[in-house]
């Protein structure tokens, strides 16, 4: 930019200068065509990305939880949802939900289990196993809403929990870096060039979050 050249930034004509949402990615499970078309139209209406699968053991497939190392080629792929129906043959909804809750990669993924059955054990058997929440088919946009909202929600509060412990821990590192002792500075020096890289990522974390905010 030349000196004295001002930066010009478009505003919208509604003058809306709010940051979009970030889209959610969901995956959707369940063995009838039907209702995985019905879910996936209300969930893209509410302006998720959405893969579908007609088994649990295909989302456990996807997942990378079938025990096939090489079998999810898209593992770095993040899933902020996972919808599945209760009664599947094979791998059955809540079965599909203790595998992800069972699992350390995955157990913090949020689990929404649908049923066209109002049976009250199934579902407290399910919010016992940690679902999120337990939907009745069929399921309405409004569900889908209020589920994506709670969702938005807990993802804001973690990336801000995560945000302000970098920021404490950055303070920390910086407080300690200013104040070297005598006879240690050359171990010191040592230990801060090795934690530069995580300074680094920190930082970049932080902006990340922040942005998300």
């Amino acid at each position: 930019m030349a000196v004295g050249e001002v930066m010009r930034m478009e505003i919208p004509a509604s003058g809306d200068m709010s940051v979009p949402s970030p889209e959610l990615h969901v995956l959707a499970v369940d063995d009838s065509i039907v209702d995985r078309k019905v879910i996936e139209r209300l969930l893209r209406i509410s302006a998720c990305k959405v893969t579908t699968v007609e088994s649990g053991a295909r989302a456990l497939q996807y997942l990378g939880l079938d025990g096939d190392k090489g079998a999810s080629g898209l593992k770095d792929l993040k899933v902020n949802l996972i919808v599945t129906d209760y009664s599947m043959p094979g791998l059955t909804g809540y079965d599909l939900l203790k595998k992800i809750k069972e699992s350390s990669v995955f157990r913090e993924i949020p689990v929404v289990i649908m049923s066209s059955e109002n049976i009250l054990p199934r579902i407290e058997q399910c919010l016992r196993e940690g679902a999120e929440d337990f939907l009745l088919k069929p399921v309405k946009l409004a569900d889908v809403k209020r589920i994506k909202e709670l969702i938005m929600r807990n993802e804001a509060a973690d990336c801000k929990t995560l945000s302000h412990s970098n920021k404490r821990k950055l303070a920390e590192y910086i407080d300690d870096a200013s104040s070297p002792s005598p006879s240690s500075s050359s171990t010191h020096d040592d230990s801060a060039a090795k934690d530069f890289p995580s300074l680094k990522r920190m930082k970049a974390e932080d902006e990340k979050f922040s942005s998300l905010l």
